[in-house]
């Protein structure tokens, strides 16, 4: 997971005040913000709930300290709280938050299915609900969607892994395998079609071969996004298929997974494969730097609670948040008014460029 030293967190966090503060005073010219109503919403000052999941990945510990100083900075209460317990620890928080009175709770869920009485309680409460990052899945009590583009992202890794793989050999085909993220995570599955739509027809015309035969998403999971869960599965593949083949690539859907994968192949003393991955955690883009693990993605943290403040301020003062997408994150009840950011794919080729700006990663990229 990311270490943030003194610096680092103090820069990241004053970048997110500023955020915050330069929001309060915009004006809306998105596709589909509306017009002041000239009244608020809910009082300002109100306490606004933040329901985190477990500290899984260095995005979240980060996504816990920007929220905390960005609501706090905008003229809110921020109430964020971790669920390191599980799914019953969040179903409780929200409910306490919504006993509280929080006004409007933004829910980056554990398992996005499995919270439809809470969002419920928070309706019938009156409260405004943003999913964070992850879709809300089954549930009509979801109001707004803020994240990455999470199927581009998919596209980006697949497109990745083909570029990696013809780069280190002019032709095929190849030797792949596929691991995707834990199923109760619903951005998995999007991560993994998005892939598979760049994959699939070279699977199909024998450029891209897996060998062990594990294609589909179901196989290809990792529970809870877990990275000793990663490397006994790639220990068994390689123990199991690739006593004498080559293997070439692994599409791997985040860094930590990665690592473990890579971690994985050094034990069993092949040479590495073009590996993908996703967070710009600091490990693997030192990884990148160093020339092993080939790709992540850079969803810059700040800017997604950025822009989750600004719709808690839109909502607060009675105007209706700017959304870019109206089609795409259908949740088996509806399909829920989105505003997503566009990932960007970090290589070799523009690591040293693509964090500028970014206050732990840019010096370590210099």
């Amino acid at each position: 997971m990311r270490m943030f030293g003194k610096a680092g967190k103090a820069a990241a966090v004053a970048a997110i005040a500023a955020l915050a503060l330069t929001a309060c005073g915009r004006t809306d010219s998105g596709t589909s913000g509306g017009s002041s109503s000239g009244s608020e919403a809910f009082p300002k000052g109100s306490s606004i709930g933040v329901a985190l999941p477990q500290k899984t990945s260095e995005n979240w510990v980060l996504a816990e300290k920007l929220f905390n100083d960005g609501l706090t900075s905008a003229g809110f209460k921020p109430d964020v709280q971790f669920a390191n317990g599980g799914v019953s620890e969040q179903q409780n928080q929200i409910s306490a938050m919504i006993t509280k009175g929080d006004k409007l709770i933004i829910v980056g869920a554990i398992d996005g299915a499995q919270l439809g009485t809470q969002l419920k309680q928070a309706k019938d409460a009156g409260a405004t609900v943003i999913a964070y990052d992850r879709l809300l899945l089954n549930t009509s009590n979801v109001d707004y969607y803020v994240a990455y583009d999470n199927f581009k992202v998919g596209v980006l890794q697949g497109q990745a892994l083909l570029d990696g793989l013809k780069a280190k050999k002019p032709s095929g085909p190849y030797n792949i395998e596929l691991f995707a993220g834990s199923p109760d995570d619903a951005n998995a599955k999007v991560f993994f079609d998005g892939a598979m739509s760049i994959l699939q027809p070279k699977i199909d015309d024998g450029t891209l071969k897996v060998v062990s035969g594990q294609k589909s998403f179901e196989q290809a999971v990792t529970q809870g996004w877990k990275a000793e869960n990663a490397q006994k599965r790639m220990d068994t593949l390689l123990a199991g298929t690739y006593t004498s083949a080559s293997l070439d690539g692994v599409l791997s859907p985040n860094d930590t997974l990665a690592r473990a994968i890579l971690t994985s192949v050094k034990a069993a003393g092949k040479p590495l494969p073009v590996v993908t991955g996703q967070d710009s955690e600091v490990e693997s883009v030192k990884s990148i730097l160093a020339g092993e693990q080939y790709s992540t993605i850079n969803k810059d943290t700040r800017k997604l609670v950025e822009h989750a403040i600004t719709m808690v301020q839109d909502v607060q003062s009675g105007k209706t948040p700017e959304i870019n997408d109206t089609k795409s994150y259908n949740n088996g009840v509806k399909t829920v008014p989105a505003y997503l950011l566009p990932p960007v794919i970090v290589t070799l080729a523009n690591v040293k460029t693509a964090y500028v700006d970014d206050p732990i990663l840019g010096p370590i990229t210099k």
